[in-house]
């Protein structure tokens, strides 16, 4: 488990990406004229699949030279099928960033504020365990910072999607109702809204009801006209109660959050999407996610103080009783609104969207100005002493971080 754009600015962003795909090079081509330039990138791909586990890895660069694409292992462990440029994946919390621009938008256009108090949009549904939805707002929703318990770490759920009990439930269809109140079944990390960062679900399940609330309308749909069509993004949909992905894609694989090296890896790829939703239920692509990360990146679908409030980052972690820190995410991380930036080894920070689902990690991250921007795809989950994380960093650093250079000291 675990009301449209100005139609002249989406006029604009159509043209740009059709302008985009006119002028790219052809994935082989790229692959031959510029593989010296990304050698670190596809070396990284390759041990992600010798030393890693890992089925089958992708990389695209989009930069001022062009495009290139990489990659590793293959698509199928049945039938030795290569892994494509233009497959279909599971994005995961690549979601959220979706969400969070729709939400945006909607306070653009005055339609809602960022200081609307959940339960003026959802009254009575934020209660008990010490949440109150009249003081959390929809900013602690998209920053992470609500307190709310993320419902995928409910012990009676993550039994459930855990382990072989996870082919038991795999089709198993939720409401957002029924995540929310699975997430407020549970204590909050920590009692006043605004004083931490804890990653949660359950927040962004919230954001998508809110964003149904005042539309009228179904947050695929409205993901559809504000974003999809708007890019032109070719691949990219959220399914509702749909098992399958549509069109090209490679298998899902996963340890179903087993840790040792060598635990049984199993087909994930039929599975249900309403189990993530708002907060990790989007089909992507490689190719999408460079172009959608990259627009919120040059601020292409918001007008400047919504833009500001996207990049608006707060550290991902709570301060503890005794004074210290705790990092409650990825370390060397700050977050804003479905965005983070990530600080490699190296020094150098990269900025962007990523998630993780059953089956697959998926990051598109590049400079703040989106001039070089990268997206990766493994499909497969791996939480063991070799780690999915890791290894997508490594692709980063490999592509980011100048040649030679030694990791910074901290």
């Amino acid at each position: 488990m675990p009301t449209s754009l100005p139609s002249t600015a989406g006029l604009l962003i159509t043209a740009v990406a059709v302008a985009e795909a006119a002028t790219t090079v052809p994935a082989a081509a790229a692959a031959t004229a510029e593989a010296p330039a990304h050698a670190q990138v596809q070396k990284a791909l390759d041990q992600a699949v010798a030393d890693g586990g890992v089925p089958g890895m992708v990389a695209k660069v989009r930069d001022r030279r062009g495009r290139w694409f990489g990659s590793a292992g293959v698509a199928d462990t049945r039938t030795g099928r290569k892994r494509q440029p233009n497959e279909r994946f599971r994005v995961g919390s690549a979601a959220k960033p979706f969400t969070a621009t729709v939400v945006l938008q909607l306070a653009a256009e005055g339609k809602l504020s960022l200081d609307d108090s959940v339960e003026k949009w959802l009254p009575g549904l934020v209660k008990g365990n010490g949440n109150d939805g009249g003081t959390i707002t929809i900013r602690h929703l998209l920053n992470h910072t609500s307190g709310i318990f993320n419902y995928g770490n409910d012990p009676e759920e993550f039994a459930k999607f855990s382990g072989p009990a996870w082919l038991e439930h795999r089709y198993d269809t939720y409401t957002p109702e029924q995540l929310v109140k699975i997430g407020l079944r549970n204590p909050r990390p920590f009692e006043t809204p605004g004083d931490g960062f804890v990653y949660t679900n359950t927040g962004y399940i919230l954001a998508g009801m809110i964003v149904e609330k005042v539309t009228g309308r179904t947050l695929a749909g409205e993901i559809q006209r504000r974003i999809v069509r708007p890019l032109g993004l070719t691949g990219t949909y959220l399914p509702g109660r749909e098992t399958k992905i549509r069109g090209p894609h490679p298998r899902h694989y996963s340890t179903l959050f087993a840790a040792e090296t060598d635990a049984k890896v199993y087909d994930v790829t039929d599975q249900s999407a309403t189990t993530g939703w708002a907060a990790g239920g989007v089909v992507s692509t490689a190719g999408d996610l460079n172009r959608f990360a990259g627009a919120l990146l040059r601020g292409k679908l918001l007008p400047p103080a919504q833009q500001r409030e996207m990049f608006t980052m707060v550290k991902t972690g709570i301060k503890m009783p005794d004074g210290t820190w705790k990092d409650t995410w990825i370390p060397d991380t700050t977050y804003g609104a479905g965005v983070f930036s990530w600080e490699l080894s190296c020094g150098v920070k990269v900025w962007g969207i990523g998630g993780a689902i059953t089956g697959g990690f998926s990051f598109a991250m590049g400079t703040r100005d989106a001039t070089r921007m990268l997206s990766t795809n493994m499909n497969i989950d791996k939480y063991g002493q070799v780690n999915s994380v890791d290894m997508v960093k490594s692709v980063f650093e490999g592509e980011f971080c100048p040649s030679g250079s030694q990791p910074r000291n901290k």
